[in-house]
C-alpha cells in the first residue's frame, strides 16, 4: 500500500470510527435534523417570495424540483472541488441514482405536494413522521437488514408519540380521523417512499459512493419533479434577490443534510439512524415559531415534553445490551 493510499484509509477508518460512535451520530443526525427543521418556516417564506398560492400545486413543485436541482449540483460540484476528483457517475451508477431518485426525491416529493392539498396539516405532519417507523419495519421485514425487536418498537413509538404530542397542540380534537385516498392516502405513499429510500441508501451504498449517489439523485429526482410542475402549469416569480439566496439556502439544506445522512446510514443500521428522523418535526416546529413569529402556538412545557418523548426513543434504540459474546459490525448493527 502506498503513503497516500495509506493515509485515505486511516482517514476514512477514523471518518467511520466518529460515525458509528455514540456521539458522533448524535451530534451529525442532530446538525441534519437542524437544517432540515429550518427547511419548514424556508418553505412558507419561500412560496411568498416566489408568489407561489398554498393551493398551486404545479408551482409547489417546480420550486421544489428546482430547490433539489440546485442541491445536486452542489454536492456534486463541492466534493469534486473537495476531493480534488470529478464527482461523475460510471455507467454502473446510473440504475441505483434513478433507483434512489425514484423514491427519496421524486416519489416522497410528488406524493406530498399531491396529498397536500386534500389533507389536514396536522394529520399530515403525523403520518410524515411515521416514515421513521416504517423505515425500520421496511428494513427489517422487507430489505432483512436488521432484526426487529421489541426495543426498536418501542423506541420508534416513544419518538412517534413525541411528534404526535407537538402537533396535537394538547386536544385530541384537533387530530383529524379522516382519511382520504387522494389527501392522506398520498401522504402515506410519500412517507413510504421515504422510508424505502433510507434502506435503499444502505445497501445501494456496500457497492456505491453514498456521496455521489445522494448528489445525482437530486438532480434526476429535481429535474422529473420540474417536469411535472411545468406540465401542471406551474410557474416562480421570484422577488428580488432575497428571493433567489433563499432558494440558495434551501438547495444547501438538502444538499448537506442527505448527503451528511446517506453516510451516516451508510455505516450504521437503519433504525439507529432513523430514530433521530423524530427530531426533524420537532425542531421545524420551533423553529417555525421562532423565525415567522409564531410564538403562540409553542407550548413550552409541551416542547420540552416532546423532546424527552424523541430522545427517550433515540436512547431505547440505540441501548446495547452487554451481553457477553456480542458484537457490533461496522454497519452498526449487533450481529447475532
Amino acid at each position: 500500500m502506498t503513503q497516500g493510499a495509506d493515509a485515505e484509509f486511516h482517514m476514512n477508518a477514523q471518518k467511520e470510527r466518529f460515525l458509528t460512535s455514540t456521539w458522533g451520530a448524535l451530534l451529525v443526525a442532530a446538525l441534519c435534523c437542524l437544517l432540515w427543521g429550518s427547511a419548514f418556516p424556508c418553505i412558507k417564506v419561500g412560496y411568498a417570495l416566489f408568489g407561489i398560492a398554498s393551493t398551486d400545486t404545479a408551482s409547489q413543485m417546480l420550486f421544489a424540483g428546482t430547490r433539489f436541482v440546485i442541491a445536486g449540483f452542489m454536492v456534486t460540484l463541492f466534493v469534486s472541488i473537495a476531493w480534488r476528483k470529478s464527482l461523475v457517475p460510471r455507467h454502473t451508477d446510473i440504475g441505483p441514482i434513478a433507483l434512489l431518485a425514484l423514491f427519496q426525491t421524486f416519489g416522497q416529493y410528488a406524493f406530498f405536494y399531491l396529498g397536500l392539498a386534500h389533507a389536514a396539516g396536522t394529520t399530515s405532519s403525523v403520518i410524515e413522521a411515521s416514515a421513521n417507523f416504517f423505515a425500520i419495519l421496511l428494513s427489517a421485514l422487507a430489505f432483512r437488514q436488521e432484526r426487529l425487536t421489541g426495543r426498536k418498537v418501542a423506541g420508534c413509538l416513544l419518538g412517534f408519540s413525541g411528534v404526535v404530542l407537538i402537533n396535537l397542540g394538547g386536544s385530541l380534537g384537533s387530530l383529524s380521523l379522516s382519511f382520504s385516498p387522494m389527501g392522506e392516502g398520498m401522504i402515506l405513499l410519500s412517507t413510504l417512499c421515504s422510508a424505502t429510500s433510507s434502506c435503499l441508501i444502505q445497501r445501494l451504498s456496500a457497492r456505491h459512493d453514498p456521496v455521489l449517489l445522494s448528489g445525482w439523485q437530486f438532480v434526476v429526482g429535481g429535474l422529473g419533479l420540474m417536469a411535472m410542475g411545468v406540465a401542471g402549469g406551474g410557474a416562480l416569480s421570484p422577488v428580488g434577490p432575497s428571493a433567489i439566496a433563499l432558494l440558495a439556502y434551501m438547495g444547501f439544506i438538502s444538499a448537506a443534510a442527505y448527503s451528511v445522512w446517506s453516510l451516516l446510514l451508510s455505516v450504521n443500521s437503519v433504525s439507529r439512524i432513523s430514530v433521530y428522523g423524530f427530531m426533524n418535526p420537532v425542531f421545524g416546529f420551533v423553529l417555525s415559531a421562532v423565525l415567522l413569529g409564531e410564538y403562540q402556538q409553542v407550548d413550552p412545557v409541551r416542547s420540552v415534553c416532546a423532546l424527552a418523548l424523541v430522545s427517550a426513543g433515540i436512547v431505547v434504540v440505540n441501548h446495547v445490551s452487554a451481553k457477553p459474546g456480542s458484537t457490533v459490525g461496522a454497519s452498526g448493527s449487533e450481529l447475532r
